[in-house]
């Protein structure tokens, strides 16, 4: 095998429900998109700040991400921008995270979005959201690692 097999580009990025939520496992899913939608993420015209998934009737969903229309395509066959759509996980996964996220009142978060192997994949982390104080302690502990690294570099 080729290490071209396991390398993916990512297209989105999420990077405030990492400094909303605490993290605690995250999961690999495809998406069933339309094929403007296809074409705009390999664009890289998405947006997954305000995206969260749910499950509904033993399937994932992911709702309020926001992918904009292609450009070079008309306005007939383009797309919804925040359309519902379908998570691909199997059965098992969606059974584990059921009860994760009506037990434990987790929520479900898209962390980053990219291509692996051609394929539009969605990282989506299982987490808990923070409060005040945590969101203030995360913020201390990365300016005291900034300012060790800057003594570091001094010496």
């Amino acid at each position: 095998m080729s290490d071209k097999d396991d390398s993916y580009k990512i297209v989105s990025d999420n990077r405030q429900a990492r400094f909303r939520y605490e993290i605690l496992e995250t999961y690999e899913a495809g998406i069933e998109l339309k094929g403007t939608e296809v074409k705009s993420i390999r664009e890289g015209r998405v947006n997954l700040r305000d995206g969260f998934a749910l499950i509904r009737d033993g399937e994932a969903w992911l709702l309020n991400v926001h992918i904009s229309p292609y450009q070079s395509s008309s306005t007939y066959f383009n797309h919804d921008p925040l359309r519902n759509r379908r998570l691909l996980l199997h059965r098992k996964e969606i059974r584990k995270l059921i009860g994760k996220v009506e037990q434990e009142g987790l929520t479900l978060v898209p962390l980053k979005m990219y291509l692996k192997r051609g394929f539009v994949k969605i990282s989506l982390g299982l987490g808990k959201g923070k409060k005040l104080h945590d969101k203030r302690e995360t913020l201390k502990a990365r300016q005291d690692k900034r300012d060790m690294a800057r003594a570091m570099k001094r010496e």
